[in-house]
């Protein structure tokens, strides 16, 4: 199956453990030397009114996690850790879990 970026990026991110709607590609990331997509970049998810000053911040989701790409959704299964406090192991059933990146100067760095 061949899809363009430009689909990509107007289909909504859903995530399959939580049902929450992670929002909308902004960048899709791969590895030059083996033409491999590693996975997609998405904003950060509940972030709140002040996200808008806190733009650089996003998850980067690997494409292991990517269940299916279908008509108008991705479906991606993550186990995200919202605190310290909230946080939820995930199980062996688990394909993985999201990392929060920062885009500096053009360059991804994983926090």
């Amino acid at each position: 199956m061949e899809v363009s970026f430009l689909e990509l990026k107007s289909k909504q991110v859903i995530n399959t453990v939580d049902g929450k709607c992670l929002g909308h590609i902004t960048d899709v990331i791969f590895d030059v030397v083996t033409a491999c997509t590693l996975g997609f970049v998405v904003p950060q998810p509940n972030q709140g009114f002040f996200a808008m000053f806190k733009s650089n911040r996003e998850l980067f989701i690997p494409y292991n996690c990517v269940c299916k790409i279908g008509v108008d959704v991705i479906l991606v299964e993550l186990y995200i850790d919202e605190s310290a406090s909230k946080s939820k192991q995930p199980d062996s059933r688990s394909r993985g879990g999201a990392n929060i990146i920062t885009l500096d100067n053009g360059k991804y760095t994983k926090q």
